[in-house]
């Protein structure tokens, strides 16, 4: 690069460099107003940003790049002396004095030809930085057994899947371990992230938030619970249904997003079904959710942490023998028995054979078969639940649920005959 080269393009690297330090520096600059000890404000990380760019940019004309090192280094001996000068009790943190070296090494990234990759990671250091009171909420309510859940999960991904056969490994030729634990995985993923959303919101922040969320970890769980909940004295009948339906209505989707990672070309022919008892679920937990509630109560709804390796391995177990089961079927059984395969394991759980469908669904099966056998698993789950409010719950939260099932059912199963 010469002299010559200042040009638009780096004027315009320049220029998000600056506003990269603008981004974060509006937050320091609030923080300082508010009176909270902070190193720097909008100004100062503008300046910082530019420096870190320009350093970037002059280390590659003169061919110098120990200008950048030796900048940051410079920052640094600066950010300490200001810390050391603003020792206090209780002693300050240093998230402002690294936020400013994030920022000049992302002035450096813009110059340097990634500005996009600046710019994204700029908007992600500001976040952390706004964000910062929920964050912490969130780190508190984060407990030992969340903490291990994580970390099996992340060795469950990253170290257990890549060293599995990616070949079948019985006669049949169905049961690929790699495939297999990759599901499993895709299902954990799932339930933690609607655990997490729970966590975090707390789960007595609305009825309707906690059957939302609830329903990516365990709708059953929340039907349960709901139901329970029906039978105290003062219980908010409608708030309960419209948890329960939302936590249903939930289930449905997360099919079609199984699905969709799995077989995406089946995605179209299940989608219509699923949606279709997703929105009629909605629809009654809107109508209950609008009703007046003489005595609403919060949410006691109380999930556990869903992943354990002991019950990803028993979902590994139960959607092998689902996926033999289907093989089975195919090979030596009127394929239509699958119906009743699908009914009998939607009692306990519509992951299973959601995935085994989506599996086999092209090859050893008729994809049009392979839905209606989705639907058929989908309904024997949620009649198995509306059994549960009408077992646990109160008489007017079984009447609610059990008529919105009805309909719920219907319009899947007449949806699936006619789109397929």
């Amino acid at each position: 690069m010469t002299i010559d080269a200042l040009d638009l393009g780096l004027l315009r690297h320049l220029a998000i460099a600056l506003f990269i330090g603008a981004l974060v520096g509006v937050d320091r600059e609030r923080k300082a107003i508010d009176g909270i000890r902070t190193f720097g404000g909008l100004r100062t990380f503008m300046l910082i940003s530019l420096t870190g760019a320009v350093a970037a940019w002059l280390g590659g004309l003169l061919g110098q790049p120990w200008l950048l090192p030796i900048g940051l280094i410079g920052l640094s001996a600066l950010l300490a002396v200001s810390y050391h000068a603003a020792q206090q009790e209780p002693a300050p943190g240093l998230t402002s004095e690294v936020a400013a070296i994030v920022v000049y090494l992302l002035g450096a990234v813009c110059t340097a030809g990634h500005p996009e990759i600046a710019v994204a990671i700029g908007i992600t250091t500001s976040a952390l930085l706004t964000f910062r009171t929920s964050l912490h909420d969130l780190a508190r309510q984060i407990g030992p057994d969340d903490l291990a859940a994580g970390l099996k999960l992340l060795f469950s991904t990253f170290i257990v899947l890549p060293l599995l056969p990616d070949q079948p490994v019985d006669p049949l030729g169905v049961l690929v371990p790699y495939r297999l634990w990759w599901l499993v995985v895709l299902i954990s993923g799932l339930s933690l992230l609607g655990y997490g959303a729970v966590r975090w919101l707390g789960e007595q922040r609305g009825l309707f938030l906690t059957g939302l969320f609830g329903g990516l970890v365990s709708s059953t769980a929340v039907t349960m619970a709901s139901a329970r909940q029906s039978r105290e004295e003062g219980a908010a009948t409608d708030a309960l249904a419209m948890s329960v339906l939302a936590a249903w209505a939930v289930m449905f989707v997360r099919v079609v997003v199984e699905v969709a990672f799995v077989q995406p070309s089946m995605t179209a022919r299940v989608a219509p079904p699923m949606l279709a008892m997703a929105a009629a679920t909605a629809l009654a937990a809107g109508f209950f959710g609008m009703r007046p509630h003489p005595n609403p109560r919060r949410a006691q709804v109380t999930l556990r942490n869903p992943f354990s390796l002991w019950e990803a391995t028993k979902f590994a177990l139960m959607f092998a023998a689902v996926l033999v089961a289907v093989e089975l079927a195919h090979r030596f059984v009127d394929e239509r028995a699958l119906y009743g395969i699908a009914a009998l394991a939607g009692t306990t759980d519509v992951d299973a054979i959601t995935l085994s469908m989506a599996e086999a669904a092209g090859r050893e099966v008729d994809v049009g078969l392979a839905t209606r056998a989705i639907v058929v698993a989908s309904v024997s789950n949620t009649v198995v639940k509306t059994g549960i409010t009408a077992a646990w719950g109160s008489r007017a939260l079984a009447l609610r649920i059990a008529g919105a099932a009805a309909v719920a059912g219907l319009a899947g199963a007449v949806v699936a005959v006619l789109w397929s």
